[in-house]
């Protein structure tokens, strides 16, 4: 039979393997602000790992304070280089006696040659488990109600609840108070949106869900940040990264970056006019006068403020210079 499911347009890029929409994007993206869509994310690595001394290793291997999470705590961390540069981002949640980990899109292979590189004698055992378990979301002031109606669970924020048949829901830091990912198996990823959309939800691809996630100035790894990217640069210190913690990989450059006040580039919502409709690709320079100011992050039309995208600009460039972006003129929404 037939579903709403069946009309998706897949993505293309990193997010290759999910739906970019399901026909109508501006339509979806609205929904996400007035109702509740189920956004396929299960192109996401997962990963878990178990052991006796998971927690604090992972503790004195990642810039979160993780030593001390309890039953159901979820929390966000990075790996960072030597020199203090952001690596990966993880979703970090502890449940029954397992942390697991979400990243990026096939990001996994590079988080477990990390965690193994770094077990040494640890009682710990990490596994790259994306091929078993996959990432939902639901989104959208009206979530709390499609998850009772779905007999699921909504957890309250930095907490998650594990699911009967495996798996877990998670409360979602943003984009809006109700919002949660739901990890399930990777079998089940059809039968759960379909329970979901019963329950009163709308399919809702991986623009809209990126679109509000620009509006929210919320960076991602490989879209906002490139290999020179320090946490304080985008909004990760606080988030990703506790200031109250042990030695860790790349803690000097967060502690000397924080203490001085000064890094040398900031995140910023930017607005786009140009005559194309085709926006400039990630990693595309933005120019002041000919000189190269920044790169332009991801690029989205959205369904109010029309083509927006976050940018990582010099810190010294104020919000009223006449930057462009190839064939586009840079707006900073200050």
């Amino acid at each position: 039979m037939t579903t709403k499911l069946d009309s998706a347009v897949p993505a293309s890029g990193v997010d290759e393997g999910v739906a970019w929409h399901y026909g109508d994007p501006l339509r979806e993206q609205r929904l996400l602000t007035t109702g509740a869509g189920v956004v396929d994310r299960s192109n996401r690595s997962v990963l878990i790992v178990p052991g006796e001394d998971r927690l604090s290793w992972l503790h004195s291997i990642c810039s979160q304070h993780v030593a001390n999470l309890g039953d159901g705590d979820a929390t966000e961390a990075l790996v960072l280089s030597p020199h203090g540069h952001v690596e990966q981002h993880w979703q970090v949640t502890e449940l029954d006696g397992v942390t697991w980990i979400d990243t990026e899109p096939g990001a996994g292979s590079d988080a477990l040659e990390y965690l193994q590189k770094m077990r040494f004698l640890k009682r710990v055992d990490p596994q790259d488990v994306t091929s078993e378990w996959a990432v939902l979301s639901v989104v959208g002031p009206a979530s709390a109600t499609v998850l009772a109606v779905a007999g699921l669970p909504a957890p309250a924020a930095g907490s998650a609840v594990a699911l009967p048949g495996g798996g877990y829901v998670r409360h979602m830091a943003w984009p809006g108070e109700d919002a949660a990912d739901l990890i399930v198996p990777r079998s089940a990823v059809r039968d759960v949106m379909a329970t979901l959309l019963e329950a009163g939800a709308e399919p809702v691809g991986i623009w809209a869900f990126e679109a509000l996630r620009v509006e929210g100035r919320h960076p991602r790894v490989g879209f906002e940040t490139d290999h020179r990217t320090i946490p304080h640069e985008v909004g990760w210190i606080g988030v990703a990264v506790h200031l109250d913690k042990g030695c860790y990989r790349g803690q000097e450059t967060v502690a000397r970056v924080q203490n001085l006040g000064r890094p040398p580039r900031r995140l910023a919502l930017v607005h786009l006019s140009g005559e194309s409709d085709t926006l400039p690709a990630t990693g595309t320079a933005i120019e002041l006068e000919g000189r190269i100011v920044g790169f332009l992050g991801t690029a989205v039309h959205h369904f109010e403020l029309g083509p927006i995208a976050l940018a990582v600009i010099k810190r010294n460039i104020s919000d009223e210079s006449p930057m462009r972006v190839a064939d586009f003129a840079v707006a900073v929404d200050s």
